[in-house]
């Protein structure tokens, strides 16, 4: 990257463009960046690793501010704050707001995801090929996802039969997956199953499983249903006018780091989870409840209506469904190749 910082020239009219050059740059640019999750949490370690980045490639000329944990704006105002300059960027889950955010809303559905790698390189290829409408307002900083959420439960649910009793809480997104199981939903924000959980509100979540660390869920849970479900999205984002309004230099740090971040988080994030797999084995027992091959089938014919329903959701949205569904699938099937080599 070029230096930040202007050589002087000799020249009368150097010397002004100098003097104006460096009241943009070299002055400190002040950057507000927010999340609605805790500092622990992986989308947060992604905040704090871009921001890091940030600050030591611009060789300190600008200073990102981070507020983890909704100390600024929680999840359901997180991309209404930037816009309306409460913040100058702002990490939210298009996933959670699927009306505003159609497109991202496929990455939720039973695909065959296996981690999360695949899902974030799919999902950032998947957004920046097909330049949704949903995202036209903003400059997209990052676009990454979690791995597949998997049923996560206090009594073992090996079967169909198991969760006709089991009220099962997470996402809003996951909850017709829930349902067509034949358990229970309760659509709740992560900060509300860690207090349902315990008290016995819920029977398990729906989520990825690094949780069960992060949040000390293992206490709580004994069982995983191995078959995974839909992925989470995220996506940071600055306001266009924010955007144009920072020098070319930085700009040309920021898009590096975008193009890094799916990579970056999905081997993190992955890290992650196998650590919290470990840890919640050997420190509270928990146990991995592997479904037979009959089994498997079973759940893929229960699951298999959801895509065909977002289909006849999206194009009555007037949205090329299939075309996005084609997309998706297609370039999962290429990264799941590459993973695999």
């Amino acid at each position: 990257m070029k230096s930040l910082f202007i050589v002087p020239l000799v020249t009368a009219l150097s010397l002004v463009a100098l003097v104006e050059s460096t009241e943009v740059v070299a002055s400190e640019i002040t950057l507000n960046y927010a999340f609605f999750a805790p500092n622990g949490t992986f989308p947060a370690q992604q905040m704090n690793y871009w921001a890091k980045e940030l600050e030591s490639r611009t060789e300190g000329a600008v200073e990102v501010n981070t507020f983890p944990g909704g100390t600024l704006l929680g999840a359901r105002d997180m991309y209404n704050g930037v816009t309306q300059g409460i913040v100058d960027i702002g990490l939210g889950s298009p996933s959670g707001d699927p009306g505003r955010f159609p497109v991202s809303s496929v990455m939720t559905l039973p695909l065959g995801i296996p981690n999360a790698k695949v899902a974030s390189l799919a999902y950032d290829e998947l957004m920046r090929d097909l330049q949704p409408e949903e995202m036209s307002k903003f400059k997209v900083l990052a676009f990454f996802t979690s791995e597949p959420v998997y049923i996560q439960t206090r009594q073992a649910a090996g079967n169909l039969d198991d969760f006709k009793s089991i009220k099962l809480g997470g996402a809003g997104s996951f909850m017709p997956a829930v349902s067509s199981l034949g358990a229970s939903p309760v659509a709740m924000l992560m900060p509300s199953v860690t207090e349902a959980l315990p008290t016995g509100v819920i029977d398990g979540v729906v989520t990825s499983r690094e949780v069960l660390k992060d949040f000390k869920l293992a206490e709580y849970i004994d069982y995983v249903v191995d078959y995974p479900l839909g992925v989470v999205t995220f996506a940071a984002v600055m306001t266009k006018e924010k955007w144009e309004s920072l020098p070319r230099e930085v700009q040309e740090v920021m898009e590096e780091l975008a193009a890094e971040m799916p990579l970056w988080i999905g081997r993190y994030h992955d890290g992650a989870v196998k650590s919290a797999l470990e840890w919640s084995q050997e420190k509270h027992g928990l146990a991995i409840a592997e479904l037979e091959e009959k089994e498997r089938v079973v759940w893929g014919e229960r699951l298999k209506h959801l895509v065909e329903n977002w289909r006849s959701e999206m194009m009555s949205k007037g949205l090329p469904a299939s075309d996005i569904l084609s997309k998706v699938e297609s370039i999962i099937e290429k990264h799941l190749e590459s993973d695999l080599n």
